[in-house]
């Protein structure tokens, strides 16, 4: 099987219009979402999500340090590469992007705390201890914060997973932040 990365010109009729929005969002169409057009339900549903998350109490970094968590951890390079071009354009410092790109507790303590939560959520599959829970709330996450997270978690599940089965090869966009599971020192 062999998935297709389409464009305005030859997604489905039902993808061209959110496929053009994406379009004039980031200049280009990034490859994943040239796959995902295929299906215009799964376009949809992962542009609806992402557009309510706008409105989200995570801010864009805490929003990053998610997806990055979660892609780090399900070995996505092209969501690694990605959503470290994003970080970097919402204001990430540096030395936090090279910590969660190298799997690394990170320096800033409730961004730190944040990656727990995200890692406990994950391999808990969501039945995240009760300590756990109470001591993300001492560090000011509320179950407001916990249901976002959740959101860009199944958000990310959909990329990462979409992109591992079809094989997305990555934007020259996003090139500079090329990462892999094999070597993730950068």
């Amino acid at each position: 099987m062999k998935f297709r990365i389409h464009t305005t010109a030859t997604a489905p009729k039902e993808s061209r219009r959110a496929l053009k929005q994406i379009e004039n969002k980031y200049g280009f169409v990034p490859n994943y979402f040239g796959v995902l057009s295929e299906s215009p339900v799964a376009l949809h549903a992962y542009v609806g999500v992402s557009d309510a998350l706008q409105d989200s109490v995570l801010s864009p970094i805490e929003r990053q340090v998610v997806a990055l968590t979660i892609s780090v951890t399900t070995d996505c390079a092209y969501c690694v590469a990605d959503h470290s071009t994003l970080a970097e354009m919402a204001g990430m410092p540096d030395h936090i992007l090279k910590e969660l790109r190298q799997q690394k507790p990170l320096s800033d303590k409730r961004l730190n705390a944040l990656r727990g939560l995200v890692l406990s959520i994950v391999y808990h599959r969501g039945w995240v201890p009760k300590d756990d829970l109470e001591h993300y709330a001492r560090v000011g996450y509320s179950e407001r914060h916990i249901l976002e997270i959740i959101s860009v978690l199944a958000l990310k599940i959909m990329s990462n997973y979409v992109n591992h089965i079809a094989k997305t090869p990555l934007d020259a966009q996003f090139s500079g932040h090329a990462w892999s599971p094999k070597n993730n020192s950068t």
